[in-house]
């Protein structure tokens, strides 16, 4: 596997073909969810090999969106599909990192141990310090978008995600969801002000 090459590709394919308005799922965004990888998976210990499995996954998983909105995991897929084979990825390789990529659709659906990292590092934010700054770049895609126009609805549809959302290794367990139930506290405060 030439996972370099994997990464300069995807990399500079995110930074070149992103729009804008993708003020969240943006290339930030991608290196933020690596990082959380690799930070998870060596908590969890995984082999090497796991880990490049992993850590491309982490790098395609919203690919999609250069492609296309709804559905945008399984244009990630196709993406892998594509282009993973010339950097020597086998057939059995680019159908884990499909799985583990299609398991992070919400509502998240984790089957092993690499999916499991996988989906607390996509949104391992929402245990952070950094969850409001995260969120209010979500919060801007979202109201671009049409989907979201006032800080109420934004606040409301928080309360709901954080309320039924779950970490699903030990690590993120311990290390961030003490701080996304203070999150969580927050926006509901927020609601009673109606901001």
């Amino acid at each position: 596997m030439d996972h370099r090459a994997a990464k300069a590709y995807i990399l500079a394919r995110l930074k070149a073909e992103l729009p804008a308005t993708r003020t969240y799922h943006s290339l930030a965004h991608t290196l933020d969810v690596y990082a959380a990888a690799i930070d998870i998976a060596e908590q969890e210990v995984v082999s090497e090999k796991d880990m490049l499995l992993l850590t491309t996954a982490a790098l395609f998983h919203d690919s999609g969106f250069i492609v296309q909105d709804l559905r945008h995991e399984e244009a990630s897929c196709s993406l892998v599909r594509e282009n993973l084979g010339r950097w020597d990825y086998s057939e059995a390789e680019i159908e884990r990192i499909c799985s583990m990529i299609m398991a992070t659709r919400i509502p998240q659906t984790p089957h092993d141990k690499l999916s499991r990292i996988l989906c607390d590092a996509d949104l391992d934010y929402l245990g952070r310090d950094d969850f409001f700054t995260v969120g209010d770049t979500l919060f801007e895609e979202l109201r671009s978008y049409g989907v979201l126009k006032t800080a109420m609805e934004w606040n409301t549809l928080q309360d709901h995600f954080l309320s039924r959302h779950r970490f699903h290794t030990a690590t993120n367990k311990k290390l961030r969801e003490p701080r996304k139930k203070e999150h969580l506290a927050e926006v509901r405060r927020r609601l009673v002000k109606g901001a």
